[in-house]
Formats: C-alpha cells, sequence, structure tokens
C-alpha cells in the first residue's frame, strides 16, 4: 500500500540554532507526541482545504525557497481563503505569498494588512545577500500594507481572514490569533 507521508518534513538549520529557539519550540521539541505525529507528515499534494479548519505556516528560511514557489502551496492558500477558512503565517512563511492571487486575479496581498520577517531582521542574522528575496520587500512589491514592530518582538496582524506574524518571536501570538478566529472570536 502506499503511503502518501514522508519521514519528516525538513527543517531550516538556522531556526533550530539556539539564539532562535523559544520556549514554545523548546516545548514542541520535547513533547513526544507531537513529534510522531510531525514523524508521519502527510506530503503537500495530497492536502486540500476540505479536510481542514485552517492552514498554518510555519516560518523559518526554507519556505522562501520551496513554498513560495510551489504551485500546490500556492494553490492551498487561495482555496482555503476562498472557502472562507483562515490562512495564518509566520515570520519568513509570509513570503509563500509572492505568487497568491485574489479571485479577481490580482496579487493576494494587494491592499490587505500584512507583517513578516523585515528587513533589518533580515540583516541583523547576515542573511540579506543570500536569500533570494526578503520577505518585506515582496509584500510591499506585491501592493501588501506592511507593517511591524521593534526586531524581535512578537507581531502579528490580522486582515480578514489572513493571518501572519513577524518573527519568531510571533508564533505564539499568531497562533492564537488563529484558535481565537477558529473559536469564532
Amino acid at each position: 500500500m502506499h503511503r502518501p507521508w514522508v519521514a519528516r518534513p525538513p527543517l531550516d538549520p538556522k531556526s533550530n540554532e539556539p539564539g532562535f529557539q523559544t520556549d514554545l519550540t523548546r516545548r514542541f521539541e520535547a513533547d513526544s507526541a507531537a513529534n510522531s505525529v510531525l514523524a508521519d507528515t502527510i506530503r503537500l499534494e495530497s492536502v486540500t482545504h476540505d479536510g481542514f479548519d485552517a492552514v498554518f505556516y510555519p516560518g523559518g528560511h526554507g519556505p522562501l525557497w520551496d513554498l513560495a514557489e510551489d504551485p500546490t502551496s500556492v494553490s492551498l492558500i487561495e482555496t482555503t481563503l476562498a472557502a472562507g477558512k483562515p490562512v495564518t503565517l509566520v515570520c519568513h512563511a509570509p513570503g509563500v505569498l509572492r505568487h497568491a492571487k485574489a479571485p479577481d486575479g490580482r496579487p493576494l496581498v494587494e491592499g490587505r494588512d500584512v507583517t513578516g520577517f523585515t528587513n533589518t531582521e533580515e540583516d541583523a542574522v547576515g542573511l540579506t545577500e543570500v536569500v533570494p528575496f526578503l520577505v518585506e520587500d515582496e509584500l510591499k512589491r506585491n501592493g501588501g500594507n506592511f507593517s511591524k514592530a521593534g526586531d524581535w518582538q512578537p507581531y502579528v496582524v490580522a486582515d480578514g481572514l489572513l493571518i501572519t506574524g513577524q518573527n519568531p518571536a510571533s508564533s505564539g501570538p499568531a497562533a492564537e490569533r488563529l484558535l481565537q478566529r477558529l473559536s469564532g472570536g
């Protein structure tokens, strides 16, 4: 029998360095039940919005190279929002919105309030010349109303069903905002 699973999704090595860990990521890594589920991750190609109440894209630099350019990822975002379900993206993950379109064909973020990893945060980690694009610049280029807090401060923006978080410190608050949305808040 063919299983549409992967062993475990790849982790951006930079995201796992001690300086980028948070209490929540340390708690997750110590959670054997969560790690067991993660070990049997469903391949993105087999996921549709039909089986889920929401979609959550965690951060790390990885999404800039793979999910940002993956038509399946773009389609999942577009169809989830079109189905009236929330999509939450944190840190570098808002960069995956770069090719997503609204139903009228315009960039999905055009005219919407968004945030993501800032240019100054990218500069602080020394990867401005390494990443394929800067999240802040890309969201602005596509017409997003980009706002931010100070570097490394938690900051979350919700615009309708689209929820974005600025950096690793925003992961917990973004998840909380998503749970509030799902509970009708």
